[in-house]
């Protein structure tokens, strides 16, 4: 089965409207080169095209024989299939019998052109029922329609883009629909783009061969392999450097690979592929950041995640869920007022860290009134507030200590300044990101790798 080269990172592919919380792509052919040029024909299931009136595609034109082809979804992707035809089938210059179409594909029928064009569609669905779906839980109109649509597609494999800010729960998310999809007995394996440096993401996602570089000791198993049966969720996936971008790509497109400094037959793979990204990916690819191409083959559905702030009427769902009680019904009416009030630049995530301190707080009487919500709205330090030191005994493990706790509140306060924003953070603080996540991730300031938000 041939396939035609990969078209250019800026190619104009489609369109995608504002998108707010949910949307799905659809697939049109686009005459390209006739006097109907512009005229769009939906893709279903199949699209028979030829000369023959009888087709559901009717070109009138000499080169174009009566049943000339076919095109049948299959998953996501949809599978070219010439019937036999006097002048051939060609997708982007090269001949086919057999080939699937990638995003802005140019499908020659004779000399007549059609370009393969997705588009993103804003989705109205009518919100579920449940305010709970896996470890998701709310009750405003906005996430009862995400459940509703996750519902909907967690039994297929259709490859879905999770988009929101950090600690809006993307990785619990990706967690429940693969727990309803019926991959659910099979991996869930996370791979954190943002966690990897750049030598080693390669390794990383296709794995590699001993002795394919300086280091390579031992044969690797890469993400791909290891979520065989199984779903990979790509998060952080706007950090992928473009020169990787292509090989994912393809990967997704052959659902093939081979390892780094393999020489054997590329290795096939079944694997569900969720994404998330914290950046609007497709403002990304109008930047030149991120490859359209890519884009479009991962958002076959996009779920927007609203901030908590967006979605305030959630807070009593989510602080009785996060306790395991019924939390919130206990709880004075200024500690309640603290809770909606607050903006909540860490989202769920720094809720659900408020809440472990507020359940503490009892047997803590130290703690300030305020100080569960300290994170990221409390006053700032006075100057020449100095961290506790034990003089009491040996050198180094006091040292240590004090270089501890100095780092944990650096970093706390680095995060209070930046709202949460770990790039800017690492810019603040002088620090290379995947330096600062690491530091992060030893204070449990943020989600351990493999973590679920």
């Amino acid at each position: 089965m041939a396939n035609g080269p990969s078209i250019p990172a800026h190619t104009v592919l489609g369109t995608r409207p504002k998108v707010d919380r949910i949307a799905s792509q659809e697939y049109h052919l686009v005459l390209v080169n006739t006097d109907a040029a512009g005229k769009s024909f939906d893709l279903g299931t199949s699209l028979r095209i030829g000369k023959a009136p009888d087709n559901e595609v009717v070109l009138d034109h000499p080169t174009v024989s009566r049943n000339h082809l076919i095109v049948r979804r299959q998953g996501d992707q949809f599978l070219v299939q010439d019937l036999g035809s006097t002048n051939g089938t060609f997708i982007d210059g090269a001949q086919v019998r057999e080939a699937f179409l990638r995003a802005g594909a140019l499908l020659e029928v004779g000399d007549v052109q059609l370009r393969f064009q997705p588009q993103v569609k804003a989705l109205d669905l009518s919100p579920a029922a449940e305010n709970r779906l896996g470890d998701l839980v709310g009750k405003s109109t906005a996430m009862r329609q995400i459940f509703a649509l996750m519902q909907r597609i967690a039994p297929t494999d259709s490859t879905l883009l999770l988009v929101g800010e950090t600690g809006c729960g993307k990785g619990a998310a990706a967690k429940t629909i693969h727990k309803l999809s019926p991959r659910a007995q099979g991996p869930f394996i996370v791979f954190d783009c943002a966690s990897v440096s750049d030598s080693l993401i390669e390794s990383e996602l296709f794995g590699h061969e001993k002795g394919a570089f300086t280091g390579a000791v031992n044969q690797r198993t890469g993400c791909l392999e290891r979520a065989d049966g199984g779903t990979l969720f790509l998060d952080e996936i706007d950090d992928l450097s473009l020169d990787l971008q292509p090989k994912l790509l393809r990967a997704l497109e052959d659902r093939e690979f081979r390892r780094l400094g393999a020489s054997t037959s590329p290795i096939k793979f079944d694997t569900r592929v969720i994404a998330a990204s914290k950046k609007d990916l497709w403002a990304e690819t109008q930047a030149g950041r991120f490859r359209e191409d890519l884009y479009f083959r991962l958002s076959v559905f996009i779920v927007g995640l609203p901030s908590l702030r967006d979605r305030k009427e959630d807070i009593p769902l989510l602080v009785n869920a996060c306790a395991g009680n019924l939390l919130w019904e206990r709880l004075p009416q200024a500690r309640r007022e603290q809770f909606s009030n607050h903006t909540w630049p860490g989202n769920v995530r720094e809720l659900r860290n408020a809440v472990e301190r507020l359940k503490h707080m009892a047997d803590i009487p130290e703690l300030a009134t305020e100080s569960f919500l300290r994170e990221y709205n409390g006053p700032a330090a006075p100057q020449g507030e100095s961290l506790p030191v034990n003089y009491a005994g040996p050198f180094k493990e006091c040292k240590d200590e004090l270089v501890r706790a100095y780092e944990k509140e650096y970093l706390t306060r680095l995060l209070s300044k930046s709202k949460g924003n770990i790039a800017k953070a690492a810019r603040d603080a002088g620090l290379d990101r995947k330096h600062l996540y690491s530091l992060l991730h030893k204070y449990e300031l943020v989600q351990s790798p493999g973590e679920p938000e």
